[in-house]
């Protein structure tokens, strides 16, 4: 397990990352300001530190340099939504090695830190990293046979439990007999088409969290799914690492809403 600090003012984004780490073994600590992020570096002296560049209060480059009066050796990602080329070379002036977009996908992000994990010694990072959690439960519904086998494959490969259906009955019976964590389900199906299904889920009860696809952008529908409870919206032919992020905010908010005794509050995730 290694310490590790994230410094980025997007609340969300931060949580995501501390869920992803802590599933991996990991004891993460957060800040969402450039000066919160000097403090808890001080304080919690971590082995590795993922920092976005672009900070309300100080920009990243700042923040590494305090960081680096405080620990010479510290070990730093930086992340940013923008790429530039004087801020790379000022980073790796600074003994940075890694300078990732954000907008990768989580695989991509975990590989890189694990990577950069591993090439510390034992003594600084402790026993090796194990996923203690079982997968999440996630049910596919859709009528087309070819994205369930894809979906299976590609949410499967990234250690999540999934079972599929092909229509609306299916769907419900396989909620009422182990409710899912997460439901991506289908909005054009013949038959009960996705608004319905998601209506009955919620009106058994059903309070996981649910991404709607759809090929057609029909405002009429999409806006039905969102006062359903959908929480996300995403186009078809599906963007299969814009999902896996989806589903990882989804499972989040879920175990939030939870922890606090509340209905998942609905929104839209997509912008």
């Amino acid at each position: 397990m290694a310490t590790i600090l994230v410094i980025d003012d997007e609340r969300l984004l931060c949580d995501l990352l501390q869920e992803m780490l802590q599933r991996h073994g990991h004891e993460v600590f957060t800040a969402y300001s450039g000066c919160e992020g000097v403090v808890r570096h001080r304080e919690c002296r971590p082995r590795f530190t993922i920092l976005d560049i672009h900070l309300p209060d100080m920009n990243g480059i700042e923040v590494l340099k305090q960081i680096r009066e405080n620990d010479p050796k510290a070990a730093v990602m930086i992340l940013t939504g923008v790429g530039s080329d004087r801020l790379e070379r000022e980073a790796q002036a600074l003994g940075v090695t890694d300078f990732l977009i954000k907008g990768l996908s989580p695989d991509i992000l975990m590989r890189a830190v694990t990577r950069k994990v591993q090439t510390q010694s034992p003594s600084e990072t402790g026993p090796p990293i194990r996923d203690k959690r079982k997968g999440a439960s996630i049910l596919v519904v859709d009528d087309e046979p070819e994205v369930c086998a894809l979906l299976t494959e590609f949410l499967s490969a990234r250690g999540f439990r999934v079972k599929t259906a092909q229509d609306g009955q299916t769907a419900l019976a396989l909620a009422d007999s182990e409710r899912p964590h997460l439901i991506v389900l289908d909005i054009n199906m013949p038959g009960m088409n996705g608004i319905e299904v998601l209506r009955r889920l919620r009106a058994k009860k059903f309070e996981g969290c649910v991404l709607m696809l759809t090929a057609v952008e029909d405002y009429t529908l999409l806006k039905a799914s969102l006062d359903i409870g959908a929480v996300d919206i995403l186009g078809k032919p599906a963007d299969l690492e814009r999902l896996a992020l989806a589903i990882q905010v989804g499972l989040i908010l879920n175990r939030r809403a939870r922890k606090s005794g509340n209905v998942l509050q609905v929104r839209h995730l997509s912008g």
